[in-house]
């Protein structure tokens, strides 16, 4: 469990690269080409909404200079106020159609993105969710894209109609007072300057924010998922307090950035006041002298505020965008990571009438993490069709990562794993895996109705086929006994049901899909001596209709099949029937004295007893 990382495994996450450049969300903008006609809709609201505001200085100049200077009618005042009303009026209106657009944009770019991400991943070999938690993937999808909602949805916005108005005020303000503006253009550069010398701590420390956010979030969620276990070991104040230090370096990380954010914030207020103050001095001196009119003056120190406002502004969305930048780079090394089991350009195609027919030739395979170890060691084996083959071994002789490499979860580094004589890389993985039925041995059900979990491969399925493979999982009578039957509801991972009742319906979900080739991870591991004997019946009827491969840990199994092969260190030691195996091979006679309760004629004695380990 994640319960066991170190802290240095935490300080390795806060060191990822950072974001350098606002460019990092060009990606994310490009989900906005299929909705041009909104941006367009948005953008012109935007430039009516700058305009109007802009426009408002000159009224202002209007109303002082000519509907209450000296010689004023009013008539002229009543005309001034008209005309600023309109303006009112135009300005609710853009602001609506501009915030409505721009809200929608945000939301439907940062469903689509969330939804681009999911479908890409959930197409990842299984190998990326060894190095790439699942929680933090989970975080990533959801809070990363609720950020870049936010800056799509507000904070783009934001800094687009500052910029107009920054720019619009500017021009009004030499238009209106050239000499004032002057004092303005001088106090620029002192403004620019923190952004550009705090900008690089902010976008660090939103990236690390945004990275410890995720593993608490990551923390979190294992431990929830996982409560039996957390409980029955009474690791609870462990939990809290594994927890709570990751709680406090996310609030530590989230206070130094909010401290550079503040001081960058204050800064520019500070300066951007001062320059203010200096132009009202130099201002109001004109005035006196009657080298400015009030209205001008009035005029340009509303334009000061818009400029000042908007460099205020810009500045503080300036940190927004450069977390939205952070994680549009951790949506986009999502999007951007690339599975190891490509897809052949011309899929060779499996004749309908294929019986299932399976073959190892000389297959090695050893695991990314651990590309020392070979699992697999030039393994050679044929499976006939309709024939049941039983696979026995101690832990690590490669029995399930067989069954890995047999639903191409991964490729062989030198080999082939054929499927009725054709190359599982020359197969299209849909259609080498729309053949397989596969009942793991720790049955796996999803949050829903019964009835969807059974027709999770098939979704399809009529309701009598439903039923039959029920019947032939033989859960039909537990499940006709709850009060809601098919429609009853289980939680994650199958809250509610027996161990016994899940691998019934795991069964049943993998005989509705009527595979060509069953591979059973021991399938009766988790059930009672009763249920034992339905699904063995079950077994035996469908030997010779499709192909079964079965990791056999109980006696009963290993009679059942046609025949055994044992594995040792990733190799092929014996294959042969139980009785052969106990005479002749002397590792299985071993184990079955061992782990089977057999005597050396292959007769049971005592109680059935199975493989002790889980399989590798």
């Amino acid at each position: 469990m994640q319960t066991l990382c170190d802290n240095a495994a935490m300080d390795d996450e806060l060191n990822r690269p950072p974001s350098r450049r606002l460019t990092s969300l060009r990606p994310a903008l490009a989900f906005l080409r299929p909705y041009l006609r909104q941006v367009g809709l948005a953008s012109a609201a935007l430039v009516v909404t700058a305009g109007v505001t802009l426009s408002i200085g000159q009224g202002m100049r209007l109303v002082i200079d000519r509907g209450l200077a000296g010689g004023a009618s009013a008539a002229m005042l009543e005309q001034t106020i008209l005309v600023f009303a309109l303006l009112m009026v135009a300005l609710t209106v853009g602001t609506f159609v501009r915030f409505y657009y721009v809200s929608w944009i945000g939301e439907r770019v940062a469903a689509d993105i969330r939804f681009a991400v999911f479908r890409h991943i959930i197409r990842l070999h299984p190998g990326f969710f060894e190095v790439n938690q699942p929680t933090e993937i989970q975080s990533r999808i959801t809070t990363d894209t609720t950020l870049l909602q936010t800056v799509i949805g507000s904070s783009v916005s934001i800094a687009l109609r500052n910029a107009l108005m920054f720019l619009g005020g500017i021009v009004l303000l030499f238009v209106t007072n050239a000499k004032l503006s002057l004092v303005v253009v001088a106090s620029v550069p002192f403004v620019v300057a923190p952004v550009v010398l705090f900008g690089r701590r902010v976008r660090g420390l939103s990236r690390s924010s945004q990275d410890t956010i995720a593993d608490v979030g990551s923390y979190a969620g294992e431990s929830l998922r996982y409560i039996k276990v957390v409980q029955s070991f009474n690791h609870e104040p462990i939990d809290e307090s594994r927890f709570g230090e990751r709680v406090e370096r996310a609030f530590a990380v989230a206070v130094r950035r909010v401290t550079s954010r503040a001081i960058l914030i204050a800064l520019v207020m500070l300066l951007v006041m001062a320059a203010i103050a200096t132009m009202l001095w130099i201002g109001g001196l004109d005035v006196l002298r009657g080298a400015t009119s009030p209205g001008e003056l009035a005029a340009f120190i509303f334009y000061a505020f818009i400029v000042a406002g908007s460099v205020g502004a810009i500045s503080e969305v300036y940190s927004d965008l450069q977390r939205a930048a952070g994680a549009t780079e951790r949506l986009m090394e999502l999007l951007q990571a690339r599975s190891i089991l490509p897809e052949p350009a011309a899929p060779a195609v499996i004749p309908d009438g294929a019986c299932g027919r399976l073959a190892l030739r000389d297959v090695v395979f050893s695991y990314p993490t651990r590309p020392q170890q070979r699992v697999l060691d030039g393994l050679s084996l044929v499976v006939e069709p309709g024939e049941m083959v039983a696979l026995v071994g101690p832990s690590g002789a490669g029995k399930s990562t067989l069954f890995d490499l047999v639903q191409r979860f991964h490729d062989p580094e030198a080999g082939a794993v054929l499927l009725d004589d054709r190359d599982l890389r020359s197969l299209a993985l849909a259609d080498v895996r729309g053949r397989i039925g596969y009942v793991p041995q720790e049955s796996v059900l999803f949050a829903g109705t019964l009835r969807d979990n059974v027709r999770y491969g098939r979704p399809d399925a009529t309701e009598a086929d439903v039923r039959d493979a029920l019947r032939q999982a033989h859960a039909d009578g537990f499940i006709d006994a709850l009060p809601d039957g098919l429609d009853t509801r289980v939680g994650e991972g199958g809250v509610g049901l027996s161990g016994g009742q899940k691998q019934r319906l795991a069964i049943a979900r993998a005989l509705l899909t009527r595979p060509r080739l069953l591979l059973l991870d021991e399938a009766t591991s988790a059930l009672d001596a009763e249920s034992e004997e339905y699904i063995r019946d079950s077994i035996e009827a469908l030997k010779g209709r499709c192909t079964i491969l079965v990791i056999a840990h109980r006696l009963s199994t290993v009679r059942q099949a046609d025949r055994i092969l044992v594995l040792d260190a990733g190799r092929l030691v014996a294959s042969g029937t139980h009785a052969s195996l106990v005479r002749d091979s002397e590792l299985y006679a071993r184990f079955s004295r061992i782990q089977f309760g057999a005597a050396p004629d292959g007769t049971a004695s005592g109680s059935v007893g199975r493989f002790g380990d889980t399989a590798a």
